[in-house]
């Protein structure tokens, strides 16, 4: 008999970026376990308010489960105090609920993406047990190694330091199309289709468009 794992990851990837009063998430919709795909429409994203929104790659059960533990507490939060929470806010509580579940962590890897109150533009990136910081682009999932190169290029211009970085809100959309169509050439566990979510400063509604299906 094998040893017990009680964690599978069922791939994906999620990305996002942010530049001052705008961001942007974009998570394909592919569920697999090994080489089968038990889903092509799955999202990998929950709005929380109408300025933040989470996208989360690993497993999915804990990915539900997150979710709607933060969605309970961000209820709780509004009939208190009669508002919506801060970005800042919702930043703590998530790091705390994942630091809270270290001995049995959820197998979830997050993107915490928002505008404050001053109509600045955020996101989060946190590993499995809480440990997080604000970043001006990150990815998550089995595409990330692949994408982050492209986004240390294109937005960070760590190496190409004569390269123009993206300016515009257009410019971001399409770059993170871009970025995650590539991953889902190469990775067998991104593919099928890809939500976007612009915030600026509100959430919009996901704009779908098609990826691999192979």
């Amino acid at each position: 008999m094998g040893d017990f794992n009680p964690y599978v990851n069922n791939g994906g990837t999620v990305i996002a970026a942010a530049k001052d009063d705008f961001a942007v998430l974009v998570a394909d919709t592919r569920l697999s376990v090994g080489y089968s795909i038990h889903s092509r429409r799955v999202s990998k994203v929950t709005r929380l308010t109408d300025r933040i929104i989470i996208g989360t790659a690993g497993m999915n059960a804990d990915t539900i489960a997150l979710h709607k533990q933060l969605e309970a507490q961000v209820t709780i939060y509004q009939n208190k105090h009669h508002e919506n929470p801060d970005i800042h806010c919702i930043s703590q509580l998530l790091s705390v609920i994942l630091y809270g579940k270290r001995f049995f962590p959820y197998y979830t890897f997050n993107l915490l993406v928002g505008i404050d109150m001053k109509g600045q533009a955020y996101v989060f990136t946190y590993d499995a047990i809480g440990n997080f910081e604000s970043t001006a682009y990150s990815a998550h999932g089995t595409g990330s190694n692949l994408i982050t190169s492209i986004l240390d290029s294109k937005i960070g211009c760590n190496n190409q330091k004569q390269g123009t970085p993206p300016n515009t809100l257009e410019d971001y959309v399409n770059l993170l199309k871009d970025a995650i169509s590539s991953a889902a050439e190469r990775d067998i566990y991104t593919g099928d289709s890809a939500e976007i979510f612009i915030l600026n400063p509100n959430v919009s509604q996901p704009i779908l468009f098609p990826l691999r299906g192979d």
